[in-house]
């Protein structure tokens, strides 16, 4: 019965995302049941895809990246997939009417980590933030909103700042990673062998100013959805603060992260701040 391989499907999605990402998993765990499970779909998409370009470096990435989007856009035409990773991905894109543009928007900017290590102007690094992250934050709001076409222009802008800022405070955090291992520099007009305090100043000010334009929005999401993304914006302002305490020339040398008991506070303290309505 197709039923019982949707609920598998559904599964592997979900395991995914508590396997790759502790943080997004715990705030996804702070959705309703309602709408969780789809964003686990798109989260194992994303995931997956993302992985392709990003780690299997013994193998033809370029084909299995060809591969994949064969048999992402036969999931959308078929409305099924031996894929369980794409098979749950199409049910929430169709549930949803989720719009074609924004994962093939996706997978462009994926499709640009095969072969592009540099990024030397502002369009082209607000091209691959894009379809890497607004485009992300995007889909989960078709999902919040649950197809509310209206609702949806009213909180797009604010869902394409969050995800801008989770990206870019991403690259940030991961500058040892992408530069040394996989030879990237995704922020334009910065030298990363030698970042200073200015780079790294205007950087953090741009994240805050995406954080800020995400946060109005987060308080006019519906009920379902508000405490799960304020949860995410809890931990990835955290995150922030972190790094901006970091020396320029020291964040390339180390993963800041936020430990297990720190992401237990700040879930007491967003829920805290959830339940009085200070958000």
């Amino acid at each position: 019965m197709k039923a019982i391989f949707d609920i598998v499907s559904r599964s592997c999605s979900k395991t995914v995302t508590n396997a790759y990402s502790t943080s997004f998993s715990l705030a996804t765990k702070m959705l309703a049941p309602s709408i969780r499970q789809d964003i686990y779909n798109i989260y194992g998409f994303v995931r997956f895809a993302d992985e392709i370009v990003d780690s299997f470096h013994d193998f033809d990435k370029e084909s299995l990246f060809k591969d994949f989007e064969i048999d992402l856009n036969k999931s959308i035409e078929n409305k099924i997939s031996l894929n369980p990773i794409l098979n749950s991905f199409q049910e929430t894109v169709h549930k949803y009417e989720i719009p074609e543009d924004l994962y093939r928007s996706f997978m462009d900017s994926m499709r640009m980590d095969l072969h592009k290590s540099e990024y030397l102007t502002i369009e082209e690094f607000k091209q691959y933030i894009y379809g890497s992250a607004d485009v992300v934050g995007l889909m989960c709001l078709k999902v919040f909103v649950k197809g509310d076409k209206k609702r949806y222009e009213e909180l797009k802008a604010s869902a394409m700042s969050l995800g801008s800022a989770f990206q870019k405070v991403n690259f940030l955090r991961d500058l040892k990673a992408d530069y040394e291992n996989l030879s990237r520099s995704y922020f334009p007009n910065v030298d990363l062998s030698k970042l200073d305090e200015l780079s790294k100043a205007k950087i953090i000010e741009e994240i805050e100013d995406d954080f800020a334009k995400g946060l109005a929005g987060i308080a006019s999401l519906p009920i379902e959805a508000k405490f799960g993304v304020y949860t995410a914006y809890v931990y990835y302002k955290k995150l922030l603060q972190k790094l901006k305490k970091v020396p320029s020339l020291e964040i390339k040398n180390h993963r800041i992260r936020v430990p297990n008991y720190q992401k237990a506070g700040l879930l007491c303290k967003s829920y805290l701040s959830y339940r009085l309505n200070l958000i």
